[in-house]
């Protein structure tokens, strides 16, 4: 067991997200649901806490109402080596509802964020020659989904 894993509040689709993230992600799977008693705020059955790993990593998703959502200042960041597996995770979170946004960023249907990222990209950004790294921020800057030949095109001047 990790020390510090992501909590994560839902209203009510807290086992329904569970389900979503492990049918994406590799190495992953849902390890248990609590679910709510008798007498609870919640219809006795219902998941109260999910807990589940995502790549290897330990997540655990809680049902409890509607007085938090999720905000953009708190963002999964994944690393995906390849375009096609950008593509593929990028496709996926954003399925059913999900929406786009700038840098590599969007938010899934549930409002969580992710940032899905080539390692390349820092790389390039942190480039000692700071036109390279320019050239490579400002074509990340147009960008929705990241891609990886057009940024290393513009890191190179091509």
């Amino acid at each position: 067991m990790q020390a510090i894993s992501p909590f994560l509040w839902f209203d009510t689709q807290a086992e329904e997200a569970a389900e979503f993230y492990v049918s994406i992600f590799d190495n992953s799977r849902i390890q248990s649901v609590s679910r709510y008693p008798e007498g609870s705020p919640y219809p006795a059955g219902t998941a109260m806490v999910a807990s589940f790993v995502l790549d290897g990593v330990e997540f655990q998703a809680i049902n409890a109402g509607p007085q938090f959502t999720f905000s953009e200042a708190i963002s999964f960041y994944v690393h995906a080596e390849t375009q096609e597996k950008i593509d593929y995770l990028w496709n996926s979170l954003i399925s059913g509802g999900g929406a786009p946004s700038q840098c590599g960023w969007l938010k899934d249907k549930f409002g969580l964020s992710w940032q899905i990222v080539p390692p390349v990209l820092t790389e390039m950004l942190t480039d000692l020659d700071p036109e390279k790294a320019g050239r490579t921020m400002q074509a990340m800057m147009t960008m929705s989904k990241l891609d990886i030949a057009t940024l290393k095109a513009a890191h190179d001047g091509a």
